[in-house]
């Protein structure tokens, strides 16, 4: 067993590596949208320093902490008092938080807020996604900030933006998704209403915007010695997302709820034949299939053994395919239906068809792909255990993302930060604590 010295060695904060190294940023981003934006910046060698309320008593920590996505415990709804349940055991929180410094400090208190800007006096880039007013309520404005780290870079990240009629509407993802307009073209063929996604998708969406918007303004910055405000709006991200459904709509007369929308894995407005998902061998087992040409279609012939029914002559070009599709689809089924996914994905890449089994999570956790591209890194918890995190998509040829910890306790940084970076001596930090400061 790991002895408590050697995993605290192991959690212990030292020089950052990968193209971020150097940058320092105040988070107070919590839930999703911002911790996720954050842990990229994070993994790519910035110093996060979580600031969150962790008093005993009365805390305003971070949301996330309490969805107790648990080993063994399964999930619980976020928000309900759970007593004595471990603030740093929820597995959600362990995923959007990795790499990050974690400190307390009580934002309600003229000292606690004056300790935070001795803070963000050394950082050059501050973050949150708090509802609107909430920095304004600790005098953290732009202007304020600028006058503490000069030409600072300021992320903020709401989700309808710090102005206009709605700027003070509070949102979550699924109310992003349905002002977006993401809602309304979603659903089943034939529904009358609106299915939503089964998750909150514009929560990810917006992260990876507030990335992007961050590194933006450090390339600025780098180039012109200004910093920035960022006032990011989730909506408008949507938005964004359905501008290729918009202009179908408006070019094309097409429509977003009826009977032939959605159209499944089908091309509406180009002809490929078969286009589609179809059932594999086993439960809930599936294969993706996208025939383009009819060079792909003679591949995918000799694959299924030259069937009789291939050979029919509205089937030798691509259009005479797209035109009965029904039939296609219905023949490609009967086929695939007694096949394994991960076979048929084989023979049919060897063969040049595109093709690829339909994984849930316990097939990508076995993919070969991915494995020898690093996707799943297992990162150790004193309390959540070793456990698989989702890595980074990107890599680069002199540098390397630095995963260096899961994510961090309420306050567990609190010493380092406070003594080691800001150089605060032992009898003040006392003091702090005795106050309940941090």
């Amino acid at each position: 067993m790991t002895s408590d010295a050697a995993i605290a060695a192991a959690r212990k904060p030292g020089p950052r590596q990968g193209p971020l190294a150097g940058v320092r940023i105040a988070d107070f981003t919590w839930v999703a949208a911002g911790p996720l934006a954050t842990r990229f910046l994070a993994d790519m060698g910035a110093e996060v320093i979580k600031i969150e309320d962790g008093r005993p008593g009365h805390p305003r920590i971070d949301r996330i902490r309490r969805v107790t996505i648990t080993r063994g415990t399964g999930a619980k709804s976020v928000g309900h008092d759970y007593g004595d349940f471990n603030l740093n055991s929820s597995g959600m929180f362990n995923n959007y938080n990795r790499s990050k410094l974690s400190v307390t400090i009580d934002m309600t208190s003229p000292r606690g807020r004056e300790l935070a800007e001795r803070l963000i006096a050394l950082c050059s880039v501050v973050t949150e996604n708090f509802a609107p007013g909430v920095m304004e309520q600790w005098g953290l404005t732009y202007e304020r900030l600028n006058e503490i780290s000069p030409e600072i870079i300021f992320a903020r990240m709401s989700g309808f933006g710090h102005s206009g009629p709605h700027e003070m509407f509070r949102s979550y993802g699924p109310v992003v998704q349905a002002v977006s307009g993401l809602s309304h073209i979603s659903g089943l063929p034939g529904g009358g209403m609106p299915s939503g996604w089964g998750l909150s998708y514009m929560d990810n969406q917006g992260g990876y915007q507030g990335t992007n918007a961050v590194l933006a303004a450090l390339y600025r910055r780098n180039q012109t010695g200004k910093g920035t405000l960022i006032d990011l709006s989730a909506v408008e991200a949507g938005v964004a997302l359905i501008g290729p459904k918009m202009l179908d709509v408006t070019v094309n007369g097409a429509t977003t709820r009826g009977g032939d929308f959605p159209s499944g894995n089908r091309l509406p407005d180009n002809a490929a034949a078969p286009h589609g998902v179809y059932p594999a061998a086993g439960e809930d087992k599936w294969i993706a299939i996208a025939v383009m040409d009819d060079q792909q279609w003679a591949a995918l012939k000799r694959v299924m053994g030259a069937p009789d029914w291939a050979s029919d002559p509205r089937l030798d070009s691509t259009e005479g395919r797209s035109a009965a599709q029904d039939e296609l689809d219905a023949r490609m089924s009967a086929w695939t239906a007694g096949q394994d996914k991960h076979a048929m994905t084989t023979s049919l890449q060897q063969s040049g068809v595109p093709a690829m089994a339909v994984q849930d999570e316990g097939d990508k956790e076995r993919d070969p792909q991915l494995a020898s591209r690093g996707l799943y890194p297992v990162l150790d918890h004193p309390v959540c255990g070793p456990s698989r995190f989702e890595g980074t998509p990107i890599k680069f040829s002199r540098s390397r993302p630095d995963l260096w910890r899961s994510a961090p306790f309420v306050g567990e940084d609190n010493d380092y930060i406070f003594r080691d970076i800001m150089g605060l001596d032992p009898a003040e930090i006392a003091d702090l604590k005795a106050a309940g400061i941090i």
